[in-house]
């Protein structure tokens, strides 16, 4: 082996443990530290031997020896420097244009005029032209509000030479919402707290803008304690702070955020001893109208019902006795905390807001006066006198009516009647019986007549009862 081929496999050996150096074109994305910060430029280290210069004027901030920053590789020279910045811009060569049009890098322009179609870029020199749709990921109703600003966009056209250049700035503007997106998603977790503003209201719900594209629903349910529309609790711009529900894989959209916005406020059902206490008469709203009663609002998020039998029978819808927005007193009767449920009946003629009221109690056994409600096909409903709701309304059973057998009630009972009625049951349901208290009167009228007459000669009570009742 010759000295010459002993020498060139020594450059050889020295070769193989030396670091290729990287080739950078025009284009390239590259990163690295600061090592070293002068009055005019930035110096980061490429790695190896490379070295690239990046610009105090391009760079935004204060630098720092050790930090990492990112650039775009704007001239690379080949004797091996490189010079960095944010983007490509000035002094761009057509086979720059092609280049990074192809490898899709970024290029600065200042939006110089506003047209028909979208607006004209000025990249150092260069005219190109942004098409209105991208321009932005949103509609742009007017494309002035960009003027003299400068941008970042990507290639997406190169013709006649370089002559029409057509660029996007909504390609860049997706790219950094997917990202931005990717990293929003991995930090949301149900039972999390996130701040968003309203982006739409709709009938079922609203809308929140909470970054990088994410959009969630606040369903109807979740806005507010009370039943309020949407639109009533919240507008377009508004600024929340929502509580995650759940999310949800979505083919179309990718994820379906649900939020809440009433889980982070108060529940007004935490002060409902203090809002509806039982057995007082409190001021209240009529909110809803339904076959089986009327809904009142006795605070915004705290409502009761006021069952339909407590207005007064006859089959007639609560309609019939209120109207939605009537304002009303009531009496609350209960309280179930748990399913959020409270039972509420009018409150007596004149009764004050804070009063308390004890509900008359009916007697098994007493006489009692009462007006005929309603009729059935097994008799009457009749409401006892003096007792409200259907507390105090109670069954006239047919037998208990006193008549002969086919007799026309509606005719013999009608609706508005006043009647005598003995009580024979109490509780759940209440049994009422003219026929009983017809009974009672007639034996009350006998014992009177013998102690006024001294004797007890005078027939026997049956006797009496028979021609009382012209049998």
């Amino acid at each position: 082996m010759t000295d010459g081929e002993k020498k060139s496999f020594a450059d050889l050996l020295e070769e193989s443990t030396v670091p290729t150096e990287r080739r950078y074109q025009v284009g390239d994305s590259v990163s690295g530290p600061i090592v070293h910060v002068s009055a005019d430029a930035i110096f980061v280290d490429l790695g190896g031997r490379g070295q690239a210069e990046y610009s105090r004027v391009d760079f935004d901030g204060e630098p720092v020896v050790g930090e990492t920053i990112k650039g775009v590789v704007l001239a690379a020279d080949r004797d091996g420097s490189v010079k960095i910045g944010k983007a490509l811009s000035r002094g761009m060569s057509l086979e720059q244009l092609m280049d990074a049009m192809e490898q899709k890098t970024a290029v600065q322009g200042k939006v110089s005029g506003v047209n028909r179609g979208g607006v004209s870029v000025d990249l150092g020199g260069l005219r190109a032209f942004c098409p209105m749709s991208q321009l932005d990921v949103n509609f742009v109703r007017d494309a002035s509000v960009f003027l003299q600003q400068t941008h970042s966009f990507h290639i997406t056209k190169v013709e006649e030479g370089g002559k029409n250049v057509v660029l996007s700035r909504r390609s860049i503007l997706e790219i950094e919402q997917r990202a931005e997106r990717e990293k929003l998603v991995s930090a949301i977790t149900p039972g999390s707290t996130l701040d968003g503003k309203i982006a739409s209201v709709r009938d079922f719900g609203a809308f929140v803008d909470i970054g990088g594209g994410i959009q969630g629903l606040i369903p109807t349910r979740e806005l507010s304690h009370d039943r309020r529309r949407p639109d009533s609790v919240v507008s377009v711009g508004d600024l929340v702070r929502v509580q995650v529900l759940s999310i949800e894989k979505d083919d179309k959209k990718g994820q379906r955020v649900t939020l809440s916005l009433k889980a982070l406020a108060a529940d007004p059902w935490d002060a409902v001893a203090a809002v509806a206490p039982i057995g007082q008469v409190v001021g209240g709203v009529v909110r809803k109208l339904m076959d089986f009663g009327a809904f009142v609002e006795l605070r915004p998020g705290v409502e009761g019902l006021l069952h339909v039998s407590e207005l007064g029978g006859g089959g007639k819808h609560p309609s019939a006795f209120l109207s939605v927005g009537q304002p009303i007193t009531v009496v609350v009767q209960s309280v179930d905390r748990g399913k959020k449920r409270i039972s509420l009946a009018p409150a007596p003629e004149n009764a004050a807001v804070g009063a308390t009221v004890t509900r008359k109690t009916v007697a098994a056994g007493s006489v009692v006066e009462a007006e005929i409600v309603e009729h059935a096909r097994f008799g009457v409903f009749a409401q006892i006198e003096g007792a409200t709701g259907r507390s105090g309304r109670g069954l006239i059973p047919t037998a208990e009516l006193d008549v002969p057998h086919g007799t026309d009630l509606r005719r013999e009972f009608p609706v508005g009647a006043k009647v005598k009625c003995k009580v024979l049951q109490t509780g759940d349901r209440i049994r009422l019986s003219i026929k009983a208290a017809k009974a009672d009167e007639t034996r009350a009228e006998y014992l009177a007549f013998q102690e006024r007459q001294g004797s007890t000669n005078m027939g026997t009570f049956g006797d009496l009862l028979k021609k009382k009742l012209g049998k």
